[in-house]
């Protein structure tokens, strides 16, 4: 499994506890930035790591900021990209379930480390289940095609 990662400067260190995590389980991770503490703009990196997911080069994306509404906010600007903000597991095991998402995204300063590293955990292991939500994620893509002219 290949995961692109983003934050801005306010989710940093969260970006980087769940960096050495995702690497102790042996899946590859490519940092998109920040790479420092300074102040920058979360358009940025949201930015790139979603158009690297919707190109299909990374399997699944996770993007951190502050709140995480930010960065989901430009990545769903992204046709293709279905980017969950997930505080909790049950979202995160949702959201792979039943909306197929393929970026999560998380808020430094909303939860802890260690929750933060079960919500990745339980997003990057939930498979989506297709069947009656695919329907739903069609809908979705017919949407993404009627605005993005």
């Amino acid at each position: 499994m290949k995961i692109a990662l983003g934050s801005d400067h306010g989710g940093f260190d969260l970006k980087k506890e769940i960096i050495i995590y995702l690497e102790s389980k042996n899946i590859q991770v490519t940092d998109f930035g920040t790479h420092t503490q300074e102040s920058c703009d979360y358009p940025d990196y949201a930015l790139k790591v979603a158009e690297e997911v919707a190109s299909g080069n990374f399997e699944l994306g996770i993007i951190v900021c502050g709140t995480g509404i930010g960065v989901s906010i430009v990545a769903n600007k992204v046709p293709g990209i279905r980017a969950a903000l997930c505080s909790d597991t049950f979202s995160a095991h949702a959201t792979r379930q039943h909306n197929n998402a393929n970026i999560l995204t998380l808020g430094a300063r909303v939860v802890g480390s260690g929750l933060a590293l079960d919500i990745v955990e339980v997003f990057i292991t939930s498979k989506f289940e297709g069947d009656r939500h695919q329907k739903r994620i069609d809908k979705i893509t017919e949407v993404e095609k009627k605005y993005s002219k």
